[in-house]
């Protein structure tokens, strides 16, 4: 099988390693990739979103199936072009793709099929937005509509900061995503999973789960990111927690997916917040996570490219899934600046190999004459596998401290409290 997976962060180096060592696996590529992808196989010079042009080339290179990675190419419809040209996809079109695309779809979904969901107001001017708030009590969770790459979402301690927030928004026309549609949501109390299920238009089955870690800083302070971390399994959930998933949120999920015409391909990420009364939904994404992934796919065996080529063909296979009880810890190297800015950083060592059930997994970079040029913001994600959550974290922090001394830069950061629970 020849697969090409679209994007070019450490979540795409991720899937790019574990695909390619699938045994059904001929050749892996990428598009447009970074400096991990390009050391397993040829990275295409696309943009993830240039749905015409990876569809031109995948026709030319015999492609059997395409993974979408980011969210950006299923919101620019690349899987709907792949589809129309008879590849075979694994990640959902551009409609499906609103459960992430749009925060006011998805809400407006959950409440249409009873999937628990946190109480929200939906506002499309700071007019409105006054309103809303005039009777609320406690902490406002603040949500940009659109795709805001991590960064659209605000939690505010009280009605007055949201306003204060909203304001500045509105006024300065710098609302998070663009557009002017804000999402306000009651702030949910409990802890955090992440539960990843595959999708094949018909059944649909959760496969994983991690915790991650989104505020920039220790101690869960800071800026809202892409992700700063993770790990998994997640540790102090109810054993049972993935039927209760099953039952409370991927079923009736699927079920209103199916009543409104949708055909979903691919993965379904569940974003909740488990409170006393159970699961609730903070968001849906349409793919898998970033810094997740990462922490995920180390625990994943078996025929992986199978599986997804299984589901992206309407037959999910999950026969093809081995699940390892280890467990995975992931720390993100980032730009101290991040996430206000993304200075680039140039000439890093390309070396990042790791021993111990270690791996180091690139974000948007390139290799330039024996080195590698790195975009900026989150560079590296280093995981570790261990027997125990306290053995793999231990790993982990010990190669992130290896790799910090050796790839010649000393502009990098990171939290020192990942799965520290």
């Amino acid at each position: 099988m020849r697969v090409l997976v679209v994007g070019n962060g450490a979540r795409e180096d991720a899937l790019s390693w574990r695909i390619a060592a699938s045994p059904s696996c001929e050749a892996v590529f990428a598009a447009p990739g970074n400096a991990g992808t390009a050391s397993r196989g040829e990275n295409w010079d696309v943009a993830a979103t240039d749905g015409k042009r990876i569809a031109e080339r995948c026709e030319a290179e015999r492609i059997d199936l395409v993974v979408l990675g980011p969210e950006t190419a299923i919101a620019a419809g690349v899987g709907d072009r792949l589809r129309d040209a008879g590849i075979a996809v694994f990640g959902p079109n551009r409609s499906g793709g609103r459960l992430e695309s749009s925060k006011i779809f998805s809400k407006r979904f959950m409440e249409r099929h009873g999937i628990p969901t946190a109480r929200a107001a939906i506002v499309h001017s700071l007019e409105a937005a006054h309103k809303a708030l005039d009777d609320w009590q406690g902490s406002v969770v603040v949500k940009a509509d659109g795709l805001a790459a991590g960064k659209g979402v605000v939690v505010t301690p009280s009605a007055a900061t949201a306003r204060t927030l909203l304001t500045e928004w509105y006024r300065a026309g710098r609302i998070p995503g663009g557009g002017s549609d804000v999402l306000l949501e009651e702030r949910l109390d409990g802890r955090e999973l992440s539960i990843f299920a595959l999708c094949d238009g018909r059944a649909i089955a959760p496969i994983g789960a991690a915790c991650d870690y989104k505020r920039a800083g220790d101690g869960d302070t800071g800026p809202n990111t892409g992700g700063m971390g993770a790990y998994s399994p997640p540790s102090g959930f109810p054993d049972d927690c993935f039927d209760t998933v099953r039952e409370r949120i991927l079923a009736p999920t699927l079920r209103g997916l199916l009543a409104e015409g949708e055909e979903y391909v691919g993965v379904l990420y569940c974003g909740l917040m488990w409170t006393g009364e159970g699961p609730q939904v903070i968001e849906f994404n349409a793919r898998f996570g970033d810094p997740e992934t990462q922490a995920l796919l180390p625990r994943i065996g078996g025929d992986f490219a199978a599986l997804l080529h299984s589901v992206a063909t309407g037959a999910m296979d999950l026969s093809q899934l081995t699940t390892s009880e280890r467990h995975c810890v992931g720390v993100v190297l980032a730009t101290g600046d991040y996430p206000k800015s993304s200075a680039p950083l140039k000439s890093l060592n390309a070396d990042i190999a790791l021993d111990d059930g270690c791996r180091a997994f690139w974000s948007s970079s390139r290799r330039n004459n024996g080195t590698v040029d790195a975009a900026g913001g989150r560079v590296l994600t280093v995981t570790a596998l261990g027997d125990d959550l306290h053995a793999a974290r231990s790993k982990a922090y010990a190669a992130v401290k290896q790799l910090a001394g050796r790839l010649g830069t000393d502009a990098l950061t990171y939290r020192t409290d990942i799965a520290l629970i």
